[in-house]
């Protein structure tokens, strides 16, 4: 099966969201000749993204520094997790100050729509990434290559296919990847609001026993984004209410900290799950972004994790550039993968479950890790440093340790 062209490999991205347009962007410069396969990316989408500074550092690297400025994200240099339960045990509340560590900010917030029209635009001022604005319909992963027929009827022939098709990717089928998935007992009510104080760059995550109420800084000062976890029926309830009634219930929830809040047109509810290949790469097809890894929304993680998918995915690449696709290519792959993907969503999926549990001893330690983290800066440092880049915190602190001893 013909995989090259004028001795350059050919790579398939499927799917545009973030995760597949940052892809196409990253592999292009890897030495590989780069196909596209999606529609045109949404721009109905009412959620935002927290990026980390890596993460933005990696962004501009491709080409978006102007996307990512103060007009269309706002930086986040402080954060917070508040108790807002009313259970018998409650945890302190703990800030998260990015100035703690020396940073002027942990990342930036954007909007999906805007990341993902600037990520459209940078790809098609690309020449070298050919973009066919349909989906892919069949998958025929070979020994020697990886065939895709598009929906226009177009045949792809090529040496790696980088599944970024979503957390149902037919591509993970046809890759014979099993995963594990749980459908979980809550739904995300997502939409923007406005608030009569400053928020001064803060994000604030109350904790309930639902799930998380998290309010995120958008440009300007005075709005911000909501991503309010709960149960489904109450998420039916809530997404139907007047919005001056929503706007009163919201600012009961945020217990009034940014004074009283106008709830904006176009909330959306979605389902939540997690969900967990067996491997994140085989018959030569990888596995990135939602492919990959797919857990509630808490501490920011979610395209972050899927950007590091891509940045190890394009040093693999650059390793293997012969054959990017090749047994060998693939282990690699995975092996750099697996770590911090079950570090990340096990450590979500675990405050998750402390959330929805209303047993005393999971309630104990969630309070107990809170309030280590509320007293211990040098573990408050680490737990930041971990939460921009994998690595970082330990970095920091073995020095530390080592002169200690």
């Amino acid at each position: 099966m013909a995989s090259e062209e004028n001795g350059r490999a050919t790579i398939l991205v499927a799917g545009t969201g973030p995760a597949g347009l940052s892809a196409a962007l990253a592999l292009a410069g890897a030495g590989v000749r780069t196909v596209l396969a999606g529609p045109p990316p949404s721009t109905s989408d009412k959620r935002t993204t927290a990026l980390m500074r890596p993460a933005v550092a990696f962004l501009e690297r491709l080409g978006l520094g102007r996307a990512l400025g103060p007009d269309a994200a706002a930086p986040l240099a402080t954060m917070r997790i508040v108790d807002a339960t009313a259970r018998l045990i409650r945890s302190p509340a703990v800030t998260f100050r990015a100035a703690e560590i020396g940073e002027d900010y942990f990342g930036v917030n954007i909007p999906n729509a805007v990341l993902n029209a600037a990520l459209a635009d940078a790809v098609r001022a690309r020449g070298d990434i050919v973009w066919h604005e349909t989906m892919v319909e069949e998958w025929r992963p070979e020994a020697n290559g990886v065939e895709a027929r598009l929906a226009d009827g177009t045949v792809v022939r090529a040496a790696l296919a980088v599944a970024a098709d979503g957390r149902n990717s037919p591509a993970r089928k046809a890759a014979g990847i099993s995963v594990t998935t749980h459908r979980l007992p809550q739904r995300a009510l997502v939409l923007n609001f406005a608030h009569q104080r400053h928020h001064d760059f803060t994000s604030t995550e109350f904790h309930t026993e639902s799930g998380p109420c998290t309010q995120v800084p958008l440009p300007g000062g005075f709005r911000s984004s909501l991503v309010w976890v709960l149960r489904p029926r109450q998420a039916e309830e809530l997404s139907v209410l007047d919005d001056d009634v929503l706007s009163k219930r919201l600012e009961a929830r945020i217990q009034s900290f940014l004074g009283k809040v106008t709830v904006e047109p176009g909330r959306q509810v979605y389902p939540l799950s997690s969900a967990l290949p067996a491997r994140f790469a085989a018959r030569r097809i990888a596995l990135v972004g939602e492919a990959a890894h797919v857990f509630p929304p808490i501490t920011a993680q979610g395209l972050n994790l899927g950007l590091r998918d891509v940045m190890d995915l394009a040093e693999v690449i650059r390793a293997h550039v012969q054959d990017p696709g090749s047994p060998a290519a693939l282990l690699r792959y995975d092996m750099r993968r697996r770590p911090d993907i079950l570090a990340r969503s096990s450590a979500v999926n675990l405050v998750n479950a402390s959330l929805l549990s209303g047993l005393l001893p999971a309630q104990l330690a969630r309070s107990t890790g809170l309030a280590l983290l509320s007293s211990l800066p040098f573990l408050r440092g680490f737990f930041m440093r971990e939460g921009m880049q994998p690595g970082s915190g330990f970095a920091a602190l073995l020095p530390t340790v080592a002169r200690r001893g």
